[in-house]
């Protein structure tokens, strides 16, 4: 049996492939960059005694995705798992951003993941019925409010956190759904910020991902202590939270 992780070149991706490696799994990585793959395929298995397999594709692109992604019979039949890791931002992310941008921030953090769960679900639901399924997705802090900076990628991560709960309630009692929402993490997206909260351990996360795998549903902030953090905003009405903005902007 094997996992699929999607975005397997990023900072979470690369470790959460080599906890899963760590562990005996065969692994299938995903990313755009071949050049990444390579790196970190062969590394794992001079490392480990695990088959992996490389499909270089545009997360952005759904016709590349069902065209690399479901063509091989094998993938689906062994999976055990798909964990998606992926996301893209923009410096320009504004609620002003032009159409283009905004569209591939849909897509890729949002769009492009249903389109794969639900293909998969389709397969499974043909012909591997009977096999268990985990899916793990991650979301962000981001989406907790709406926000100057960043705009459309919180309303996608926000969107696709509503989208694992339905899951949760699929009546496909073979699927796994977990979901992380994520702080900042000690990856190349938090450095040169001026952070006033501790960074989380993006090998710490892998860690405890792998932990979980096991478990039917789960949804957690992480680092954990933004569970109060969200709880606390969630209960605060959105007038007060504006008011204490512009008071500590003046």
């Amino acid at each position: 049996m094997s996992y699929l992780i999607i975005g397997a070149s990023s900072g979470l991706g690369r470790e959460l492939a080599y906890s899963f490696a760590k562990k005996g799994h065969n692994l299938t990585l995903v990313s755009r960059d071949k050049r990444d793959l390579v790196s970190i395929k062969s590394d794992l298995e001079l490392r480990y005694e695990i088959n992996i397999k490389i499909i270089p594709l545009d997360f952005d692109n759904t016709e590349e995705i069902e065209k690399k992604l479901f063509k091989d019979e094998e993938i689906i039949k062994n999976l055990q798992g798909i964990l998606f890791p992926v996301g893209f931002m923009s410096e320009n992310d504004t609620v002003n951003l032009n159409k283009d941008d905004a569209k591939k921030l849909l897509n890729i953090n949002f769009l492009s993941i249903c389109f794969t769960i639900s293909k998969f679900e389709e397969k499974f639901q043909e012909k591997y019925k009977k096999n268990k399924l985990l899916i793990v997705g991650f979301g962000s802090v981001s989406g907790l409010l709406g926000r100057d900076l960043n705009s459309n990628y919180a309303a996608a991560k926000r969107a696709l956190e509503s989208y694992f709960e339905s899951l949760a309630f699929s009546k496909n009692n073979n699927i796994d759904v977990h979901f992380y929402i994520l702080g900042y993490l000690n990856t190349n997206l938090a450095f040169g910020h001026n952070l006033k909260l501790p960074i989380g351990n993006v090998s710490k996360l892998s860690e405890v991902v792998y932990k979980n795998k096991d478990k039917k549903f789960l949804k957690t902030y992480y680092p954990y202590y933004w569970n109060v953090i969200a709880l606390i905003l969630k209960i605060t009405p959105l007038t007060l939270i504006l008011k204490l903005k512009k008071l500590f902007n003046k």
